[in-house]
């Protein structure tokens, strides 16, 4: 079983699509535009300005650790990467080369569950990541990155 396994060009364009339709996103570099989409509600989300290279480590470390704990040894997520290569990508798997990181350093990379019942969205120019779905957010509760500045939204 390969870890990421690219999205096929119909497979990308549909599931893009429903992306753009169900969180109303609209991508911008600019603040007041921001958010640049509608987080299904429970939400939270997390300044992430102030960091050192040992915090992206442990932001790695921990996503892959709470997408685990919410997945089974076998499921596929959607990693999505804006305007570049998206796949379908097992957590569960030795990870080797990632090809799309969770620190957003330049494009938009959400992570999803095929449902669209929880996520993890970076946010790049705004310097933040949301978590939404009861599951996930409490797996970030439990295991919070130390990347996680104060909480920029919240619908709690």
């Amino acid at each position: 079983m390969d870890i990421w396994i690219p999205l096929a060009y119909e497979q990308y364009g549909l599931v893009w699509d429903k992306f753009y339709k169900d969180f109303n996103f609209k991508p911008s570099v600019h603040s007041s535009d921001w958010p640049s989409y509608r987080l299904p509600v429970p939400f939270v989300t997390f300044d992430i300005t102030e960091y050192t290279d040992d915090d992206i480590d442990d932001l790695e470390e921990k996503c892959i650790t709470n997408l685990r704990a919410v997945t089974g040894s076998d499921e596929y997520i959607y990693a999505l990467d804006w305007q570049h290569k998206s796949y379908l990508y097992n957590p569960h798997l030795e990870n080797g080369h990632a090809r799309i990181g969770f620190y957003p350093d330049g494009d938009y990379y959400f992570f999803l569950n095929k449902e669209y019942k929880w996520g993890y969205l970076g946010h790049p120019w705004e310097q933040s990541i949301s978590i939404f779905g009861e599951e996930l957010i409490h797996q970030f509760e439990t295991n919070r990155p130390t990347i996680f500045g104060k909480i920029v939204r919240s619908d709690r």
